[in-house]
């Protein structure tokens, strides 16, 4: 059975400086619950930056509670955080990091890039950690676009970066039950897959146009899907890039606030007085 299509939204443009940025998620009147451990989605770009360019403006900052999934589409990022992790990822490749109880990281441009500039396309997933989680250890792992694992379908129109989960070893593992693909189509391209009945999915379009169970959509639109229903069939109208999620509905309370998401508004509360007391390591 097909899973139905519910909802449609379109991301709104909220630059940051001269960055490029797309809200795609949170979205219209659908909130972080709703496809929770999936809670939020930045899109930044596509643009083009001229030479003597002063980078991307994510300078040293803290995180807990969640994991984020970064996605270079076009470009390059610089990482650096407090447990000592460096890494310069070029387009087609991702990084993932677990904040856990606390992490202060950095997501800038390199010297090279400042100097010659470039163009740039990135996407940053934040996945929310289940309470039992919440604390663990920070962790960082970058990877370039051949280390990633991936499949083929459709005789080499469809081309599947498997970030976590899935049939097969992914690149990451989730410490929530998420799985998430990267999925790139050449124009014509046909996808059938199927995820378990009642997860939340995740179906955002960054680059052209699908149609996706018999419903059209082109970038920069986050689909939303019912619950029952396990059949998701996909077709490129034209060469496209899509972010594909499935988890089990991860039933517990949102509390977000800047960089932090937990449980409780008193763990919000925690977490910024933990961090000006300088316990981010």
């Amino acid at each position: 059975m097909l899973k139905p299509v519910i909802g449609i939204y379109a991301a709104s443009r909220e630059d940051i400086g001269d960055l490029v940025t797309y809200r795609a998620f949170p979205a219209g009147n659908l909130t972080m619950e709703d496809l929770n451990p999936f809670i939020f989605l930045n899109h930044h770009g596509p643009q083009d930056y001229p030479g003597n360019n002063s980078g991307l403006p994510f300078g040293p900052h803290p995180h807990r509670g969640i994991e984020t999934v970064t996605f270079i589409i076009d470009g390059e990022l610089t990482h650096s955080d407090s447990s000592g992790s460096k890494s310069r990822i070029t387009s087609g490749g991702i990084q993932w990091m677990t904040a856990g109880k606390g992490i202060i990281h950095s997501e800038v441009s390199s010297d090279e890039f400042k100097k010659n500039g470039g163009s740039l396309e990135i996407l940053q997933l934040w996945l929310n950690l289940p309470k039992k989680f919440k604390m663990t250890e920070p962790f960082y792992k970058g990877l370039q676009a051949g280390e990633i694992p991936g499949e083929e379908e459709d005789e080499g129109k469809v081309k599947i970066k498997i970030i976590s989960g899935n049939r097969s070893a992914g690149a990451f593992e989730a410490k929530s039950d998420a799985s998430i693909r990267l999925l790139e189509f050449s124009k014509g391209g046909v996808m059938k897959t199927a995820v378990p009945e009642g997860h939340v999915v995740f179906f955002y379009v960054v680059k052209g146009a699908v149609t996706v169970n018999e419903n059209s959509v082109s970038e920069f639109n986050l689909v939303r899907f019912g619950s029952e229903g396990e059949d998701i069939n996909i077709e490129a109208g034209q060469d496209s890039i899509v972010i594909l999620g499935n988890a089990g509905h991860l039933r517990e309370p949102v509390a977000a606030q800047g960089p932090f998401v937990m449980n409780s508004y008193e763990e919000i509360m925690q977490a910024y007085s933990d961090f000006r007391d300088g316990k981010f390591r």
